[in-house]
């Protein structure tokens, strides 16, 4: 019998370097472009040890004190914190942490409370909603009655007189408030007049606002939701996950619905980078930069405003911009790419009521969340908004888009990135 080899480990360097550098230029890309998807952030140097941690070895189906697998004695307690200090956070009665991103949070919901085929209503794709309020290409529309409703086609913002007639007429068992590309604060009281109306779940998705909330600057679906669901990236800077939070009394048929309704164990590393990101969330610091997420993206949309740009609803309360660039004569996803080019990266998105294919829209999103997180202040926005002007007339002139990439790379090497570990 031949004696065992050595042990060895080697580094991701060793083990597979092709990973290894793509990582690199990942990390290299983040650092000298300018972030404006909206749902993007830059996760701290903590929760990326925490998600990049052993915790990845233990497998913990079930719940705190109840797992179906022996050595939970310190899982539970990883667990237990991030339960209690987003709890706290919140202002939540009940939350579960355990839902692997966003989606699989919201299908919980309808695990939860309804039947297949059972009538639903939330925000339409093309009016700024989600996948998984029902649109018909999700699972969501497909499984259930699926009822949207729009904005209004002069101001562009919800249109509660039409969510109140669609309620009355189709009596949903849900009724979702939440959006993807919305510039404007959510109005949770007015929905929840129309659920109470008609006997719907009011159920809150917040996922783009947690991290407004969490700092005061939107308002807050608790106590007037009965269940919110939300990841816990996007400006909450935490890791690739979801929570659904709810009333007591919705609790175990919450929980049931998560695990084992669609899922098996938790993903324990990331359970530890949410606790982690609840600590950072409740610091007196994450306020301020709630405040100035804020702050930034009314800057950017004055300056793109300036520059003669068509913003949906005309501007911002919240992290992002929703900008129609049918004035501009360019579509939406040729300035998108041209726009990255220059280092400014963002996405191309429809516009309410828009005309052209969703693959090929008329407008682009931005948002300010990773650039806040850089410590970029209202001066920058200025810049940003002459170098977008700049890109978007002349998406061709590759000499302009590499002096803009340029000048991109300057101001970011002035602004480090939290989390990474190349600048």
């Amino acid at each position: 019998m031949a004696p065992p080899l050595p042990f060895r480990d080697p580094s991701l360097a060793e083990r597979d370097p092709e990973i290894a550098r793509l990582i690199r230029e990942e990390e290299q890309r983040e650092a000298v472009k300018l972030r404006l998807i909206p749902s993007e952030n830059y996760a701290s140097k903590a929760v990326c040890e925490a998600t990049g941690s052993i915790l990845t070895n233990k497998y913990s189906e079930g719940y705190a004190g109840k797992r179906y697998y022996e050595g939970q004695q310190i899982i539970d307690q990883v667990e237990e914190l991030a339960v209690s200090r987003m709890k706290a956070l919140f202002g939540a009665e009940h939350v579960n942490v355990q839902p692997y991103s966003g989606s699989p949070a919201n299908l919980a919901v309808y695990l939860a409370f309804c039947q297949a085929g059972d009538p639903i209503m939330g925000l339409s794709l093309p009016s700024g909603g989600h996948l998984t309020h029902g649109w018909n290409v999700s699972i969501t529309g497909k499984y259930f009655k699926s009822v949207g409703y729009g904005v209004t086609r002069d101001t562009h913002r919800i249109d509660f007189a039409e969510v109140r007639k669609l309620a009355l007429e189709h009596k949903p068992k849900i009724l979702w408030c939440g959006t993807s590309a919305y510039p404007r604060v959510l109005e949770f009281d007015k929905f929840r007049e129309i659920a109470d109306e008609v006997g719907a779940k009011l159920c809150a998705d917040i996922a783009h606002i947690a991290g407004l909330v969490v700092g005061g600057v939107h308002p807050s679906p608790f106590p007037l939701a009965d269940v919110v669901t939300t990841t816990t990236h996007k400006t909450l800077r935490g890791p690739r996950g979801g929570m659904v939070m709810c009333k007591a009394q919705y609790a175990k048929d919450i929980d049931r619905a998560v695990f084992p309704g669609l899922q098996g164990g938790p993903h324990n590393h990331t359970t530890a980078a949410i606790a982690v990101a609840a600590k950072e969330a409740a610091e007196p610091s994450f306020k301020t930069y709630a405040q100035n997420v804020v702050d930034n993206a009314k800057a950017l949309a004055e300056g793109l405003l300036s520059h003669g740009f068509t913003l949906v609803t005309g501007g911002t309360d919240n992290h992002l911009v929703l900008i129609d660039l049918t004035n501009k004569n360019i579509p939406g996803k040729v300035a998108s790419k041209a726009l990255d080019r220059a280092g400014i990266v963002c996405n191309y998105n429809a516009v309410p009521f828009d005309q052209r294919k969703p693959f090929d829209p008329s407008g682009i999103r931005i948002g300010t969340p990773s650039i806040t997180s850089r410590g970029l202040g209202i001066p920058e926005m200025k810049r940003l908004a002459n170098w977008m002007a700049e890109v978007v007339k002349a998406p061709d002139d590759e000499a302009l888009l590499t002096r803009v990439a340029g000048e991109v790379r300057e101001l970011c090497a002035g602004f480090p990135a939290p989390g990474l570990p190349v600048q």
